[in-house]
């Protein structure tokens, strides 16, 4: 009888509820745990006897807030100044200090204060669905697939990935959550052989926003592109109604209760419940006993109401799907199924923006969207561990890298070799050449981001092409190659095509290597600042060109036959121009065009002159070029 491999299970990690599954014995379990549940608050509380982890730390939360923390998935990977961290910190009853430069969460546990990188908190709850498996299955759970948003920058996947070797998991693959998703709806809803459709998948969690439209076809999921926003969910929707309800009741009992933790902590977990019942009733009651000072606060919340408060924020998710469908290079009309996932995606006002946005079309709601990235993941883990059925041998993830890679050139403008959502594995080769004479050296420095000057994009790291044999500026060719694998592994080589020489460096998880900000500012407002790009753009490639100009005057001055009083005003002229750029760091495109026309008529003109004197065809060079034995130089045209 052949040995069975190991189970491995796959983690939805959310930031408001988690869920674990398993693929075994041809089909998919969600696992519930002792209670029922098939999934867990994200939730980890300290009390001065004991660590409590998912719906026991979130029944507790009310009463011991400044101990109970939530939403790691929001710290993880980011830095304490992150202006996201500087704001969520306003609402929460935990502490997050500033420890040695990292963010950490500070609570009161077993009699002193302790404090605990969110790695720590989502290990505690990696550890609970560990657990949780173990006991369902019976065995011993070490590997995991574990999801994460799109978005999701290289340092929260990091993070990730560390938080599961603190939760003793084996982290088999960083799955992507709407990739998740995809696997769970493709595999179930069935096409008939050779027909490809295409996927949109919503996912609106409790503190994360993705969009992404993949390829389906014979097992095969290829992601087409991927949008969204880190920072954008259900809990964003509860402060909405949280200030407004602790507005109304200042109001109505002249108290403010935004300072009282414990008093915030019971009026949101009543907004969330409330949240909850707008997405099938008209209305909601929001009653609190003894919400502050003795008074009870007993309040009705209409959807209406709700769905104002939080209007601008249901319109920032269709921002992201305009983006996705562009960088697939596809129409609304082009995609066959609309799959919500993420429990934010039952608020009503949410499916009828996103019906809308289509013309109409009717949304996928045939699988359970708190549970089918876990379902997702699952399946993953039984491919990568051999446990796969027959219908899932075939199946195959083709992702995309979700943004621009390039090198840095001279004027600090960004040359792109491998553009944002291009399909992974891929490989791309571009051609430079020196920028001074006799350079036997080049630095490169790798970047990834979608402005036009590298300054405003991330720089991935530099190396160096070394040895290349004395030549004019320009003359020789450099080969540079972008090769990006399946697992998201750049490698980078330059090759000088003379000499053969080369040299390449490795950067391991390209993917996502910016903080929210960054992100935000590479794809969201690249739009409304590409203006500003070209033009900018433009006026390096004018200074570029002048220089280059400059440089060719200046050595056809000194090789040609010329007068001594020609060459002299040639050289004084190129020696001003040098020197103008060098003084004039901030000159504009047209004032650099200007003196590229005046360098040329300058050297036409002396050129026009030397012809009619000597009443000679050629031009100045051309009987050097004959002296020496060599061929004149062609014509460009």
């Amino acid at each position: 009888m052949p040995k069975q491999n190991p189970l491995a299970v796959g983690i939805d990690l959310g930031t408001t509820y988690s869920c674990v599954a398993v693929c075994q014995h041809g089909k998919v379990e969600i696992i519930a745990d002792d209670q029922g549940h098939r999934t867990m608050p994200s939730f980890v509380a300290f009390t001065p006897a004991e660590r409590l982890v998912g719906e026991p730390a979130k029944s507790q939360a009310s009463l011991n807030p400044q101990n109970t923390v939530f939403d790691a998935k929001r710290l993880i990977g980011r830095k304490y100044e992150d202006a996201t961290v500087r704001e969520d910190v306003k609402h929460w009853p935990f502490a997050v200090v500033n420890h040695e430069g990292k963010l950490k969460v500070q609570v009161s546990h077993k009699g002193k204060l302790q404090t605990f990188y969110p790695e720590e908190v989502s290990a505690m709850v990696l550890a609970k669905m560990k657990q949780t498996a173990e006991s369902y299955l019976g065995c011993s759970i070490s590997q995991a697939v574990v999801t994460v948003p799109a978005y999701f920058s290289d340092a929260q996947r990091q993070a990730t990935i560390d938080a599961g070797a603190i939760a003793s998991l084996q982290i088999l693959k960083i799955l992507n959550e709407p990739t998740a998703a995809a696997i769970a709806y493709g595999l179930n809803a069935k096409s008939p052989e050779g027909e490809s459709r295409n996927i949109l998948i919503f996912d609106l969690g409790g503190g994360t926003f993705d969009v992404s439209i993949l390829s389906v076809e014979d097992g095969i999921f290829e992601v087409k592109a991927t949008a969204g926003d880190t920072h954008l969910g259900g809990e964003d929707f509860e402060k909405r109604l949280v200030d407004y309800l602790a507005k109304e009741f200042k109001k109505k009992y002249k108290e403010d209760i935004l300072q009282d933790k414990k008093a915030m902590q019971r009026l949101k977990m009543a907004c969330e419940r409330a949240k909850c019942t707008l997405s099938s009733c008209s209305s909601a009651n929001i009653s609190v006993d003894s919400l502050y000072q003795g008074i009870d606060f007993h309040t009705t919340v209409t959807r209406a109401r709700f769905e104002d408060l939080c209007a601008d924020l249901f319109r920032a998710t269709l921002k992201p799907l305009g983006r996705a469908l562009k960088d697939a290079k596809m129409r609304k009309t082009d995609i066959k199924d609309i799959v919500l996932i993420g429990g934010s995606t039952r608020i009503p006002m949410i499916q009828k923006l996103l019906k809308d946005y289509f013309h109409g079309k009717e949304l996928c709601k045939s699988i359970n969207p708190d549970e089918a990235v876990a379902y997702g993941a699952a399946i993953q883990a039984a491919i990568l561990t051999g446990n796969q059925t027959p219908t899932m041998k075939n199946m195959f993830l083709l992702d995309v890298t979700p943004l621009s890679l390039g090198v840095n050139t001279q004027g600090g403008v960004m040359a792109t070799i491998i553009k944002r959502n291009s399909p992974l594995p891929t490989k791309e080769t571009m051609e430079f050449t020196t920028t001074e004479d006799d350079q036997d050296t080049i630095l490169f420095m790798v970047y990834e981001g979608e402005r036009a000057l590298t300054k405003h994009n991330h720089l991935l790291g530099t190396f160096t092409l070394k040895g290349i044999p004395p030549a004019p500026c320009g003359v020789p060719v450099i080969t540079v190659t972008f090769s990006v694998d399946e697992n998201n592994i750049l490698t980078v080589s330059a090759k000088d095509v003379d000499t053969g020489n080369t040299s390449q460096f490795t950067i391991s998880d390209t993917r996502g290597r910016l903080g929210k900000e960054e992100v935000e500012e590479i794809v969201q407002k690249a739009a409304e600042l590409r203006a500003h790009d070209v033009s900018q753009q433009e006026k390096v490639e004018a200074i570029n060109s002048l220089e280059s100009c400059t440089l060719e005057l200046k050595r056809a001055a000194e090789e040609d036959v010329l007068d001594v009083a020609a060459k002299r005003r040639m050289l004084e002229l190129c020696k001003s121009t040098t020197s103008w750029l060098e003084a004039s760091p901030s000159v504009e495109k047209e004032e650099c065009e200007q003196r590229q026309r005046d360098l040329e008529e300058t050297w036409e003109s002396i050129c026009n002159t030397l012809v009619q004197e000597e009443g000679v065809e050629e031009m100045p060079g051309e009987d050097q070029a004959d002296a020496d034995g060599g061929d004149p130089p062609e014509e460009m045209d």
